[in-house]
């Protein structure tokens, strides 16, 4: 990231930025940027290789077979359409890596992967003049390009699929398969690393580890600790039975059964809700509605122990519908600086919000625009007021008192110190009621 982030101990940052400590209280233009961004890398059979490439829900509804390989019906998808009831956009990664592009004498396949050799070439003769030629493209026996009038190779522009090999003859087929492509070795703890390395540059709300190995689900937590606490990014990150003790965690501890997917899948439809949840609403409580099965525990004592222990998972009700039992991270050793607050996934999305929102402002108006003098830190008292005043509008914080907020001068001449005091709303969730009869 090009600027500095994170929290502080004392006031001796180096980087230009923005620093911002939470601490629980004891107890006896200013605009909300847009959620629902999510990151995933998982294993591929079609797609480029060693790059993050973004993908809009919209567009995997309609274009899914671009840049996965599949229909968006195909049951290869199922953890992808969970991912996207919710997700608004997936920030993806293909882990396999060396794998081959499969070709034929008139074309490559754009990526590398076994998808690939699902295409299909068909060259005609133009009805109009038989000298040219008409190129079709299918992917699954579906046409998804058709190039007319053409009398070379070259002539032809490179569609979502093959690239063109431009010196080869072009000659009447009636279809020729692409053949060759492969996958390439299985995802390593040096792919996770490459993945993480590279979304380092990017801003999400949510990140989903589908592994189930425990040395890359603590390469995972060791990244998530490093990003939140030295960089300032702030997202959460959701793997699979692993205890992390930590905000920026969720451990989700319900399994599936199924022999295509993994027993983590339901972080699928987990990195979709997380991310596009508003500050002012929350996961727990919310029905599973996606395509597999949860495998829940039933017994009271195994669900009161399990938010004891920091797990978010499912329950059922009426012996048929699913439940997130409690919208939780896997916080469970609580301080004063740290208190249970901190555990809530809503209390940490208004936290993380603000950060994000305060770090933005600062840099978009502040940083080296405004003199480090009253009228620039009133300024700039002004419009955390102002911001304050929407999430208390929105009912993501309660009462916000402008008067505990001081914008100073700092240690140094280009630093400025802010302290405020904010109290994160969250959702009922307990009654508890005296009933008295006359």
């Amino acid at each position: 990231m090009s600027y500095g982030g994170g929290t502080f101990l004392t006031q001796n940052k180096v980087l230009p930025g923005t620093y911002i400590n939470f601490i629980s209280v004891a107890k006896a233009s200013s605009e909300l940027s847009d959620r629902g961004y999510g990151a995933l890398a998982m294993n591929l059979d079609w797609g480029p290789d060693s790059q993050i490439f973004m993908v809009e829900q919209e567009d995997f509804q309609t274009d899914a077979q671009k840049y996965f390989g599949y229909d968006y019906t195909d049951d290869a998808m199922k953890g992808l359409r969970d991912l996207f009831l919710n997700l608004k956009t997936l920030y993806c990664y293909k882990l396999n890596s060396g794998g081959a592009k499969a070709l034929c004498d008139y074309c490559e396949a754009k990526y590398s992967g076994t998808r690939g050799n699902q295409i299909m070439v068909a060259i005609s003769a133009n009805v109009d003049d038989t000298a040219k030629f008409d190129v079709s493209t299918y992917f699954d026996g579906v046409l998804k390009d058709q190039q007319t009038g053409v009398k070379t190779l070259a002539e032809l522009q490179d569609n979502d699929f093959v690239t063109w090999t431009d010196s080869a003859n072009i000659a009447v087929t009636a279809g020729t398969y692409l053949t060759g492509g492969t996958n390439g070795t299985a995802a390593t703890g040096t792919t996770h690393s490459d993945f993480l390395s590279k979304l380092e540059s990017y801003s999400f709300n949510t990140l989903g580890c589908l592994s189930t190995d425990k040395t890359i689900q603590a390469l995972y937590l060791a990244w998530t600790k490093r990003m939140r606490d030295d960089i300032g990014a702030k997202f959460q990150t959701i793997g699979y039975n692993t205890p992390g003790n930590y905000e920026g965690w969720i451990n989700c501890t319900t399994s599936v059964k199924d022999s295509t997917f993994p027993e983590s899948s339901l972080i699928y439809w987990l990195v979709g809700a997380e991310a596009s949840c508003q500050v002012n609403r929350t996961v727990g409580n919310k029905q599973y509605d996606g395509e597999f099965t949860p495998i829940v525990k039933t017994k009271q004592t195994d669900l009161k122990n399990q938010i004891k222990n920091g797990e978010l998972c499912f329950h059922q009700v009426n012996g048929a519908e699913f439940y997130v039992l409690k919208d939780i991270n896997s916080l469970t050793s609580f301080s004063k600086a740290k208190t249970r607050d901190f555990s809530l996934n809503q209390v940490m999305r208004v936290l993380d919000q603000w950060a994000n929102d305060i770090a933005v402002l600062f840099a978009k108006y502040y940083l080296d625009k405004e003199q480090n003098l009253a009228t620039g830190r009133t300024a700039f008292w002004n419009d955390i007021v102002d911001y304050a005043s929407k999430m208390e509008g929105i009912g993501a914080i309660d009462t916000f008192d402008k008067d505990a907020l001081t914008v100073e001068k700092g240690e140094e001449k280009e630093s400025v110190l802010v302290n405020s005091t904010i109290n994160p709303a969250v959702a009922m969730e307990k009654v508890y009621m005296y009933t008295y009869v006359a």
